[in-house]
C-alpha cells in the first residue's frame, strides 16, 4: 500500500522529531515548527508509526529532534526500524563520538550533522557552547563507524559564516564520504540572519564540472573543486514543494503535512493499528504544495 496525495505526490520518507530538547542554544534555531510541545512520545508510539510505515510502503526514516541523541532510548528506536526502510539521522554532533559505532550496529545508515562554522568563537557565538572539537570528532567517529556518505548541513547566516563556505567545501573536499549542504534560514518573518543563496548556488553551479539532480527530492548535486554541494532552499520555491515526499511527526505525536504551515496538524498519539492507518491517509490527504 502506498500514500499519494491529492496532488500525485508519492509520501516515501518520514521524518520523526524523537525530542524537543538541545544541549545547544542556536540563535537562529525554529524548533521544528514547535513552540510548546508536549512531553515526547513513549518508544512504544514510536514503534507504532515505523509499522505502519512499513506497511504504507515507506523507503526511508529520518530520526531529529531536538538532538535525538540526548534520548536515552534512542538506540532502541533506531533497533526498531522494520527491515527494508533505511534510517538516518539529523544530530548537531556533539555526542555522536561516543554513539558512532553502536548507532551503525543498531541498523543506521548514516548521519546529517548540524555544523554552522569551523571558527571556535564563532561556533559559540551561533550556539552558545564551545564544544566544536567534540563535533569534530563525532564527524571522524561516523566516517569510521560507517555511517556515510555524511552530510554536513550549514545554515548560511548573513554578516555570521557567509565568509566560511571555502573553509566548508575544503572540509568536504576529496573525501567521497562527505558531502556539504548550504541551507538557507528558514526565514518567518524579519530576520536579520537570512541570507538569499541565489547568488552563492549561481556561482557554484556555473563552475561545476557535472550537475547532477537528485531523484528523491529534485534537488541538484554541484560537483565543485572535488566536492559534493546541495543547496537546500525550501523558501519561494515552487520546485522544492512540487517533489516534497515527505511527512514530519512532531516530538508531541501529530503528524505534520508540511514544513511550512502549522494549521493541519493530524495528531497520533497513542493510536494504533487502522485507526492510525486512517491518519495517516487523512494527514495525506491534507498535504498540498505551499507554494504552486
Amino acid at each position: 500500500m502506498d500514500l499519494h496525495d491529492d496532488f500525485g505526490r508519492p509520501v516515501s520518507n518520514i521524518r520523526i522529531a524523537v525530542n524537543s530538547g538541545c544541549n545547544l542554544k542556536c540563535v537562529y534555531c525554529h524548533r521544528e515548527g514547535e513552540t510548546k510541545p508536549d512531553a515526547p512520545l513513549p518508544i512504544e508510539d514510536i514503534k507504532a508509526i515505523l509499522n505502519i510505515a512499513h506497511d504504507l510502503g515507506i523507503k526511508s526514516i529520518k530520526f531529529t529532534g531536538g538532538e535525538p541523541l540526548l534520548r536515552e532510548d534512542i538506540v532502541d528506536i533506531i533497533r526498531a526500524v522494520p527491515p527494508g526502510i533505511e534510517s538516518s539521522m539529523t544530530t548537531n554532533g556533539t555526542l555522536l563520538a561516543g554513539y558512532a559505532h553502536v548507532l551503525r550496529d543498531a541498523g543506521l545508515s548514516r548521519v546529517n550533522i548540524s555544523l554552522d562554522s569551523l571558527n571556535p568563537e564563532t561556533y559559540r557565538s551561533i550556539t552558545g557552547v564551545g564544544v566544536l572539537s567534540d563535533v569534530l570528532e563525532g564527524i571522524e567517529a561516523s566516517r569510521n563507524a560507517g555511517l556515510t556518505p555524511i552530510k554536513i548541513n550549514m545554515v548560511l547566516l548573513k554578516g555570521v559564516n557567509e565568509g566560511e563556505v571555502d573553509d566548508f567545501i575544503r572540509l568536504v573536499s576529496g573525501d567521497r564520504q562527505m558531502i556539504l549542504q548550504i541551507i538557507e534560514l528558514m526565514d518567518l518573518g524579519d530576520c536579520p540572519l537570512h541570507a538569499d543563496l541565489s547568488d552563492l548556488e549561481d556561482m557554484i553551479a556555473a563552475e561545476s564540472r557535472k550537475v547532477i539532480t537528485r531523484r528523491m527530492h529534485h534537488r541538484k548535486k554541484y560537483c565543485y573543486d572535488n566536492a559534493e554541494i546541495e543547496f537546500v532552499r525550501p523558501f519561494h520555491n515552487s520546485d522544492f514543494c512540487r517533489h516534497c515526499n515527505r511527512l514530519r511527526v512532531t516530538s508531541d505525536g501529530k503528524l505534520k503535512p508540511c514544513l511550512l504551515r502549522d494549521d493541519n496538524l493530524v495528531d497520533i498519539r497513542g493510536k494504533r493499528g487502522d485507526e492510525l492507518l486512517r491518519l495517516f491517509q487523512n494527514a495525506t490527504r491534507k498535504r498540498e504544495p505551499f507554494y504552486k
